[in-house]
């Protein structure tokens, strides 16, 4: 699509909405109007009448996590794994943690201390040396070799794609700078790719010995979002027919507990009742599935039943009880339940198929936060649909539309820009291959000046309204789905992979269960209804 296509398709846009906020109907019975931050954007076509079985990932998809309590605990016991697990000195202990600072889809440097964000072609377009703006030569000098182009993998580069990962990229870049102004602070030996090594160490051993978990399911109210959203959306798709599933890596007393917060069996202070009723909205449940190793075809992992009374393990062939030593009998819950609270641990994709009656694996929709645990593995292994949770897109959306008539502004300086740069290159190109009189190249001459003139004035009146309009989105890195003009590496890997998108899992009770979604242009979706005028 061509400048000028766009421009008159955001027109059209703009005057279908009045100059109003932009919100499309539902079409569930009533026609309610769901506001932009609340859609579901479409990358490729999916007709949900062709949709057997929806599955779901708990944690930070069912559940989100709230940035300013979950992210500050995830770092503090980071911290003091540093400190009295790896030798790290005890001025850590005085550190805080600015939740908002790092955001998805930045790459960490590990040899060079740095972080990065990048756009779809992988070109630097910002970098940190931990704290510390690159400068623009030093950007190109290290990452703008043409003749080697990076490709910002592993094990050089660590990929920060799930918000999990967010405590641990600031704490990086924190030791990055304790490095680099007290080299004698950190422990012997310890470089850039060292100290990444031993945040990932100490975050690890939060997750293993249960230090974040413990905490949260003491008071999940304190750390989860409630959501009244989830269970009506969960009864809608299993009043529609469709098989649903939860398939996580958490163990089945955390999951529990987790759940039953979401699904609101609160008692009367407010504490949790750990029930099992809320495993009447799911076919099949399957906790410590160690995913994105789960996706792949030829994983042998076996497969154990839960009790979920006392989440005992029972032995299992491919989801079929068997008799334990020393019985004649498989064991089985209580008469009436067996079937209605089907939880497993371990196991693969092959068992799950089994256990739904899968008969193609494009009859699953599988929503996740993930972009590489749950997204890319299910989507390009199986060939699953899939719909990516983004919460940060919520904001952005509502951002993109508070700021249309800057973006109007913005494309505008650019072709202004384009124009007097398109001049100065007419202009020298006639001065170097044209023969001309004394007086009319004296006079090119002085034209040239003053348009150089005009072009370093555009250019940098353009550069500054451009890097203003980003640090309205995020100081640091700008806007999450762009780098400049050009899609960001996140929005690249969401277009690859995400069938679908959305800011919230819940947002799916705003849609008919039978809806056909189709994508819009060759544009980001969720860019279509903001387009500037």
């Amino acid at each position: 699509m061509d400048h000028s296509d766009r421009t008159m398709l955001s027109d059209k846009v703009l005057q279908s909405h009045g100059g109003e906020k932009p919100h499309i109907w539902s079409s569930l019975e009533g026609g309610s109007r769901i506001d932009i931050g609340k859609q579901i954007f479409c990358n490729r076509s999916l007709n949900m009448r062709n949709i057997v079985a929806i599955g779901f990932d708990m944690d930070y998809t069912l559940a989100q996590y709230k940035p300013e309590t979950f992210e500050s605990l995830a770092y503090e016991g980071t911290v003091r794994k540093l400190v009295y697990d790896l030798g790290y000195p005890q001025e850590l202990l005085e550190w805080t943690f600015d939740w908002k600072y790092m955001v998805r889809g930045l790459v960490l440097d590990k040899k060079r201390g740095n972080i990065l964000k990048m756009d779809r072609h992988k070109y630097v377009k910002v970098a940190y040396h931990g704290f510390r703006e690159l400068s623009k030569e030093d950007k190109v000098g290290t990452y703008g070799n043409t003749f080697i182009r990076d490709s910002f993998d592993e094990p050089d580069y660590a990929l920060i794609d799930t918000l999990f990962s967010l405590a641990e990229a600031y704490l990086f870049a924190q030791l990055v700078d304790l490095r680099d102004n007290n080299p004698g602070k950190v422990p012997e030996g310890a470089d850039y790719r060292r100290m990444y090594k031993d945040v990932r160490a100490a975050v690890d051993l939060c997750h293993r010995d249960g230090t974040l978990k413990q905490v949260v399911a003491k008071d999940p109210k304190r750390y989860i979002n409630e959501d009244t959203s989830i269970v009506p959306m969960l009864k809608m798709l299993r009043n529609s027919g469709r098989l649903t599933f939860l398939v996580t890596n958490s163990l089945w007393d955390y999951t529990n507990i987790v759940m039953n917060f979401l699904c609101a069996w609160h008692t009367l202070d407010g504490g949790i009742t750990c029930k099992f009723d809320w495993l009447q909205y799911f076919d099949v449940v399957i906790t410590g599935s160690a995913k994105p190793g789960f996706f792949l075809e030829d994983n042998r992992a076996n497969i154990f039943e839960v009790e979920p009374e006392s989440g005992m393990l029972l032995n299992t062939d491919n989801g079929t009880p068997m008799p334990q030593v020393g019985s004649t009998s498989p064991k089985m819950l209580p008469k009436g339940l067996n079937k209605r609270y089907r939880v497993f641990q371990g196991g693969s994709v092959g068992h799950l198929h089994k256990l739904l009656s899968i008969e193609s694996s494009t009859q699953v929709l599988y929503v996740g936060d993930h972009i590489y645990g749950d997204i890319l593995r299910s989507k390009k292994v199986l060939g699953w649909r899939t719909m990516l949770v983004v919460p940060e897109l919520e904001r952005e959306v509502e951002l993109l539309w508070e700021l249309r008539d800057t973006r109007k502004q913005l494309r505008l300086l650019r072709n202004e820009r384009d124009l007097v740069e398109d001049r100065v290159h007419h202009l020298k190109w006639s001065l170097k291959f044209e023969s001309l009189g004394d007086d009319e190249k004296q006079n090119m001459i002085s034209s040239l000046g003053e348009l150089e003139s005009q072009r370093d004035q555009v250019r940098l009146a353009h550069q500054q309204a451009q890097g203003d309009y980003h640090q309205k989105f995020h100081k640091t890195w700008g806007q999450l789905m762009k780098t400049g003009y050009q899609n960001s590496r996140f929005a690249h890997q969401v277009e690859r992979f995400a069938c679908l998108y959305t800011s919230q899992v819940s947002n799916l009770s705003l849609y008919s269960p039978d809806k056909c979604y189709r994508p819009s242009e060759d544009f980001m979706p969720h860019e279509f209804h903001i387009l500037p005028s």
